[in-house]
């Protein structure tokens, strides 16, 4: 009983870091700006962790590092989609291609930056340690990452569904034309929120750092599979279902880990085996 608390404990605060880190794959697919297909955006993830602890080195503050990562991601969103994406809209091939590329060449420039080797990257001192109750054992830190994943659902929840914003942005998916005939320039709301799905990646590196104790730049490839497998359970367009599916790749990970360890890295592929098969359009596709 107690180990299966600290299981699904381990599972659950597993899943809000693939919720984050899955974001980078979610926030253009949920939106479908104008047919977009980037693959980049995993450097991202890599740049916010270093980030994150190069500021956190300069300041010793932890806030300041997670911001830092997260204004860098944001910066390097509105470049990647201005200078890279842009100019190839509606060309999948191209995109791809052109992306891919960038993605190689932003990795190799991080070895340039901050060098081959791996980095070293703390817990900071109020979050380190654990608590007891009994046999179930409570790691801080990964408490504090569950907590910023919903409080971060919560606030995109509300944001897409209760705010002027949000409606602009629904809109502008279903009819972009029409948006744009209302004097809303749709291009501009479609670039913010790009940025903000690059400042989002940017603080899932950033989360990940301290828990992984090291960084380096091929880091983002290693999640990039189990973010894709987030986005394919949960169903294209569907917000809320990236953060349940996460929590489901999560739970299923940590249990199998325990119960069948051969098993832990293949079940999450034959989660999404069965969702394809079943139910190609994903558990929680939007409606619409």
């Amino acid at each position: 009983m107690h180990d299966g608390i600290t299981y699904q404990f381990d599972g659950q605060w597993l899943g809000n870091g693939h919720a984050h880190l899955s974001t980078c794959f979610r926030i253009d697919p949920y939106f479908r700006f104008d047919e977009r297909v980037e693959l980049c955006a995993w450097w991202i993830v890599c740049l916010g962790a270093y980030s994150a602890v190069w500021f956190y080195s300069l300041t010793g503050s932890f806030i300041l590092g997670i911001l830092g990562a997260i204004v860098t991601g944001a910066v390097l969103g509105f470049i990647t989609e201005k200078l890279i994406i842009t100019p190839v809209y509606g060309n999948h091939v191209q995109q791809i291609l052109i992306t891919l590329g960038f993605m190689l060449v932003l990795a190799e420039l991080l070895k340039v930056v901050w060098g081959p080797n791996q980095i070293r990257a703390i817990v900071p001192p109020k979050l380190e340690g654990s608590w007891e109750f009994g046999d179930v054992l409570i790691i801080k830190y990964r408490l504090f990452i569950i907590i910023v994943g919903f409080v971060i659902f919560g606030i995109f929840q509300y944001m897409l569904q209760k705010t002027k914003i949000g409606l602009v942005v629904r809109a502008g998916v279903m009819n972009k034309e029409m948006v744009q005939a209302l004097g809303i320039n749709i291009k501009r709301v479609f670039l913010y929120v790009f940025m903000t799905g690059a400042a989002l990646a940017a603080l899932g590196g950033a989360l990940f750092a301290p828990y992984s104790g090291v960084i380096y730049a091929e880091m983002g490839f290693e999640f990039a599979i189990l973010a894709f497998i987030v986005v394919v359970i949960g169903g294209m367009g569907s917000f809320s279902g990236s953060l349940l599916a996460a929590i489901l790749v999560g739970l299923a990970g940590s249990y199998m880990a325990y119960y069948v360890p051969a098993l832990s890295l293949a079940v999450n592929m034959m989660l999404m085996a069965i969702v394809l098969i079943f139910r190609p359009q994903g558990l929680f596709r939007a409606k619409g």
